[in-house]
């Protein structure tokens, strides 16, 4: 397998990649990171690079991900919203672990927020859900249901009231 060769090539198998925890709000459009590959107090950012940007492109398809190399003497992320602000956060001498807990609390969505989103495209992504809150209000739209007995009276064979009354003389 070719994706396996390479320096740590777990972090390019799906299920690394789904482990990710950071899922950046909607309106953050850009998110780049600035740092230097020498240095002591740039460690942590390296090895955030390393480990988690491929998770967070992973897991937020529509946010442009920039990383920019020997340009700066301190490491930081600039965020880059939609109506023109931008955040700056400074990362000197952080672990890869703060840095990935300072992002969750900072620009990540919160729990509430991830768990409606996943209730709410359960609900639309199932075809066989219905009712309040879905596609259809009532498995009668379905071609090749039965229509609502409310609409289209039952035919009697379909109906257990006449079923039973046809076995008890």
């Amino acid at each position: 397998m070719p994706f396996m060769i390479g320096k740590a090539p777990i972090r390019r198998t799906l299920n690394y990649l789904k482990a990710g925890k950071l899922i950046l709000k909607d309106e953050i459009q850009i998110f780049s990171v600035n740092y230097n590959t020498f240095g002591k107090h740039h460690e942590g950012t390296r090895d955030f690079v390393f480990w988690n940007l491929p998770q967070i492109q992973y897991k937020n398809p529509n946010v442009q991900i920039i990383t920019f190399k020997n340009m700066t003497p301190t490491p930081f992320i600039k965020c880059y919203y939609e109506n023109g602000n931008t955040m700056l956060i400074d990362l000197d001498s952080k672990s890869k672990e703060d840095i990935l807990f300072h992002l969750q609390n900072v620009i990540g969505k919160t729990k509430h927020i991830l768990e409606e989103e996943n209730e709410m495209k359960e609900k639309k992504d199932n075809s066989a859900n219905f009712g309040v809150g879905c596609d259809r209000s009532c498995i009668c739209l379905i071609p090749g249901q039965v229509p609502c007995p409310a609409v289209v009276p039952l035919p009697y064979h379909m109906r257990g009231k006449y079923k039973k009354s046809l076995k008890e003389p």
